[in-house]
């Protein structure tokens, strides 16, 4: 067996490992890129970029169909799923190839390829060839979706994020399971291109919104493009010849079943840690395996290793990954050289759902507590919003009772605009009055955001006077 050494070892090269490989390699550490393939980021080759994708040519078909609003006669929308998906699979694979170009400017003696398993907690061994001595690790090796065990054994009839953007034309009847991000974002897609859906989930949330009157207009205008069912719980699913037929219960204990073409596993992801054999490292691990680590520093408790992006399973969004990347890249350039580990302070937390209408939550989580401050407002009478017809939703608000603002959580046009300007404000500790002082232009759906803002200022001196 071939023996290496080096200062970093980075595990996977996607979103967070390759944010690692470079911040390592910018802290003068000699780092090692491991990839056992694809390659390509969960992002650009499953998850954001393809999703997005498939948003905007179901946005085209429901613009046309709703041009009437505008006076404008549309005399029929036809959908052709061949060329959507073709589309799709095309532009997926150029922002792929970007990712993948950015790979091959790393020195060749810095990349390897294969499978990656610890043999102790300071070294790895790839494919049974080499083995690798390092001063730190960085786990980055990204996720895999989950399939319920009701969905066990649909064959090619169980779709998933993974395997959803390469079947050749959409469906005729989809069912989806989980309402979360990727669930509701499919679900509306699919069903604005004409595929007729039912999404199902157990919970009662709806795109990761918790404010109950939020959630409940979600359900309400999301309704509006495909059968929704909330507290439902799947409790097996058959191959029906060409279809599958699922059975489930509905909130009030009912026994139902749907049958539909194929079904999308919408239920979440899980880190790929299976076949890392942790166990050797003498990482403290919890019942799934997932190592014990520090969220701010992202060193596991037992080893110089850490753990980044999706696979520590803390916030699965890119932009988490990248800095958690970057931040695991200079902690293990950093404990490689025998150097304390810095822990920053992490980012508010921001998620986004780009529905139409879309959805955002910020920062704290909604919680009922009497001392905060809470405000709603809605969309329907804003002005840019009523001019471009989608003044539905609105704007929750949560602050501090000295004015400092905690989280929110929106459902509206432009959200994903709005919810950064609020984040940038958590980030900064802004209380509502610093951020209402700001410049809003007219006519700009930031206006309604600044209404919202106007009133929190309002409840929050109410509260302070009595």
């Amino acid at each position: 067996m071939r023996e290496r050494e080096c200062d970093v070892a980075v595990i996977g090269a996607g979103s967070a490992g390759l944010a690692a490989y470079r911040a390592a390699r910018d802290a003068g550490a000699r780092a090692v890129l491991i990839e056992r393939g694809p390659g390509g980021t969960t992002c650009a080759r499953v998850g954001c970029m393809p999703s997005k994708l498939l948003i905007a040519a179901a946005e085209a078909a429901h613009a046309a169909r709703a041009a009437d609003l505008f006076g404008i006669r549309v005399a029929g929308v036809s959908i052709d799923g061949k060329a959507v998906l073709d589309r799709v699979r095309r532009e997926r694979d150029r922002f792929v190839g970007l990712v993948l170009d950015g790979v091959e400017t790393i020195p060749a003696e810095d990349r390897m390829e294969g499978e990656a398993r610890f043999l102790d907690s300071h070294s790895l061994e790839i494919d049974e060839k080499v083995r690798l001595r390092f001063g730190a690790a960085v786990i980055a090796t990204g996720s895999s979706p989950i399939v319920p065990k009701p969905l066990k054994g649909l064959g090619d009839r169980l779709l998933t994020t993974d395997t959803l953007f390469e079947i050749p034309d959409l469906p005729e009847s989809l069912a989806v399971l989980g309402l979360g991000a990727v669930g509701i974002e499919i679900a509306q897609a699919m069903a604005r291109l004409g595929v007729r859906v039912t999404a199902l989930d157990s919970g009662k949330s709806i795109a990761g919104l918790t404010e109950p009157g939020l959630v409940e207009e979600a359900a309400t205008l999301f309704a509006e493009d495909f059968t929704l069912y909330r507290s439902a719980r799947v409790e097996g699913s058959e191959r029906c010849g060409e279809s599958v037929r699922l059975h489930w219960r509905d909130h009030g204990g009912q026994r139902r079943s749907t049958d539909v073409a194929s079904v999308l596993s919408a239920a979440g992801r899980a880190p790929n840690l299976a076949g890392l054999d942790l166990d050797a490292t003498g990482l403290e691990l919890d019942e799934d395996g997932l190592p014990d680590f520090d969220p701010r520093s992202l060193v596991c408790r037992g080893a110089p290793i850490l753990i980044a992006g999706d696979a520590n399973a803390w916030r699965p969004v890119l932009h988490e990954a990248s800095r958690q990347g970057r931040i695991a890249g200079e902690n293990a350039a950093a404990l490689a050289s025998g150097r304390p580990p810095e822990v920053p302070e992490p980012w508010p937390s921001l998620a986004m759902v780009f529905t139409h209408p879309q959805a955002a939550t910020i920062g704290e989580a909604y919680d009922e507590d009497e001392k905060r401050i809470v405000v709603r407002t809605r969309f329907s009478n804003q002005g840019r919003a009523r001019t471009e017809g989608v003044n539905r939703g609105g704007i929750c608000l949560w602050a501090a009772p000295d004015g400092r603002l905690l989280g929110g959580e929106m459902l509206g046009p432009a959200v994903e605009h709005l919810a950064q300007i609020v984040s940038n404000a958590l980030r900064d500790g802004l209380t509502v009055q610093a951020m209402r002082d700001r410049p809003v232009y007219h006519p700009t759906l930031e206006e309604g955001l600044s209404t919202a803002l106007s009133e929190m200022v309002q409840s929050v001196g109410d509260a302070n006077s009595k």
